[in-house]
């Protein structure tokens, strides 16, 4: 303990995570000692950091076994029986660990050494034996996904000179970086689909306006079951995603930038953590990059297993040491962010295809894709195909293309689809033809998300694909508004009985699901229902 203390002396409140971290992993939970010794030395409240502890789920503040085993229960794992396997091991049920290509999944937490992932786990030997969270890989073409070969991280040799940022730091002025960014059309890959230069040039203008440096924050946080992809870019191209940071840092005038990771992602934080070391060495990060004015340093935060920190002010709220409960808008992040500074939320694929816009000019981007959703796209598939992993796209593709052409096929009759995650809308066999566009799928009433795509066979009840991602949604509400809080538990409850319905329950299913969309305080409640409230659209029997 006194060693873990020392590494933190000086800090002040935003040390608080990474601290519980560190306490967490050698002792296996964190005492009331190690919250008194704490609350000390960062001079935070003891009921704060209790608070702290208690909201994240990778947190104990109660002693537990030299081993915890976590398995995922939420629809994909449960395809390949992660109920049975709960049962088997014995191990706790848990939300998504980001694996659905690899279900069942399990998430092992070993006392003194940290957490490891597993896939594919069917029995106690086989979990022990081997470690698989590293997906298929394809698409065409390759852009982000070039260079991935194996389950390796790409190293500095391999991934080049960071030629992009050279390019950008002698050739031009980050309004120029933010023009290029405009002109190619990059919006965000998060979800939203915001366009990425206007946050850029809405933070660097406020910064300057108020004298202050804004800052850069990578959302590594990708929770949401059936959502993977951004895994695949953190644990084997992490030079792209650091290149793609400093350009955004140039570009909004930046010198400190946090990259959160999801704490069910410890590989992905080993690989940039070696990614960093290597780019310091080469002076591409830290004090006057490659000789020339700009610095900038990366500082990365480890989440703790809550979903609602991928919204990007709960996110703010983290990194701060505070449980992450989203903020009220306005102000915004681009005007009172992080620290109350002007602040650049970014998802990982978003940064990622930054590096390739800056070097090769935005009509370079913009020959792939629509007018309306250029560049490529990747897509998280899972479910029942042939061949579930990451595959990069390019939107204008049908959804048959992409279940045909690179997953292999389906396993069986389809039953339906999730198309953009737990938080997305279902397609029924008939919609399948719709192209991969944003603006597509919503004139279908549809959700392109994060990319996410989950595929059932007609051998899946969707009464109970509903009921897990309804217990997700109310696991995951951080309680803070009400009609999320409520809305989730009543939606859940619902569900339950959904095999034995009362009468009236379809209509109580969609009230919530409008309320909760219309009047929740952030993303987690406005889309809590949608899943719901589309599938009882489209499926007559799931109403009976």
């Amino acid at each position: 303990m006194e060693e873990i203390l020392q590494r933190y002396e000086g800090r002040g409140r935003d040390a608080l995570l990474p601290i519980l971290w560190d306490v967490q992993t050698a002792e296996g939970y964190i005492g009331p000692d190690a919250v008194h010794a704490i609350s000390h030395l960062l001079h935070v409240p003891e009921a704060d950091i209790y608070g702290v502890i208690t909201f994240y789920t990778l947190f104990s503040d109660q002693p537990t076994d030299d081993m915890v085993v976590r398995v995922c229960t939420d629809p994909v794992c449960a395809l390949e029986g992660a109920d049975y396997l709960c049962h088997m091991l014995p191990a706790e049920a848990t939300t998504c660990l980001g694996m659905c290509d690899h279900a069942p999944a399990v998430l092992v937490s070993r006392k003194g050494f940290g957490e490891k992932a597993y896939g594919r786990v069917y029995g106690v030997y086989n979990m022990l034996a081997h470690s698989q969270r590293f997906s298929h890989i394809g698409g065409d073409p390759l852009i982000l996904l070039d260079g991935i070969h194996g389950s390796e991280a790409q190293s500095l040799v391999e991934y080049g000179d960071y030629e992009a940022l050279r390019h950008a730091l002698f050739n031009l002025t980050p309004d120029a970086v933010i023009q290029t960014v405009k002109d190619a059309g990059l919006i965000g890959r998060g979800g939203a689909a915001f366009p990425t230069a206007i946050k850029w040039a809405g933070a660097r203008q406020a910064g300057l306006a108020a004298g202050v440096e804004p800052y850069l924050v990578g959302n590594g946080d990708e929770s949401e079951p059936g959502t993977f992809k951004d895994s695949a870019l953190m644990a084997q191209r992490p030079h792209l995603l650091i290149e793609g940071m400093l350009l955004c840092a140039y570009a909004i005038g930046a010198t400190q930038g946090y990259l959160f990771i999801r704490g069910e992602y410890p590989e992905a934080q080993w690989r940039i953590d070696e990614a960093l070391r290597e780019t310091e060495a080469a002076n591409l990060i830290g004090d006057h990059i490659l000789g020339s004015d700009f610095s900038f340093q990366i500082e990365i935060r480890r989440g703790a297993g809550a979903y609602i920190c991928g919204e990007e002010t709960a996110l703010f709220e983290a990194i701060e040491g505070k449980r992450g409960y989203p903020r009220i808008k306005p102000p915004y992040p681009t005007t009172a962010g992080l620290f109350g500074k002007p602040t650049v939320v970014n998802n990982i694929e978003t940064l990622c295809a930054v590096p390739g816009i800056v070097q090769h000019g935005a009509v370079w981007f913009r020959q792939w894709g629509t007018e309306k959703s250029p560049g490529t796209k990747l897509v998280s598939v899972s479910g029942h195909v042939q061949k579930p992993g990451v595959y990069e796209i390019t939107p204008g593709i049908t959804l048959r293309e992409v279940l045909d052409r690179f997953c292999g096929g389906l396993v069986g009759n389809l039953k339906a689809v999730l198309m953009g995650g737990a938080a997305g809308t279902f397609l029924t066999p008939d919609e399948i033809d719709v192209r991969l566009t944003f603006e597509d799928l919503r004139a279908i009433g549809g959700s392109f998300g994060s990319g996410a795509i989950v595929v059932f066979s007609d051998t899946v009840d969707l009464r109970d694909v509903m009921l897990r991602l309804a217990r997700f949604f109310q696991h995951e509400s951080c309680g803070k508004c009400f009609p999320c809080q409520l809305g989730t538990q009543r939606q859940m409850e619902i569900l339950e009985r959904s095999w034995t319905p009362y009468p009236g329950d379809r209509e109580r299913l969609i009230d919530i699901g409008r309320t909760m969309t219309e009047s929740s305080l952030c993303g987690l409640g406005q889309t809590a229902g949608s899943a719901v409230m589309s599938a009882l659209a489209k499926w007559e029997e799931l109403s009976r």
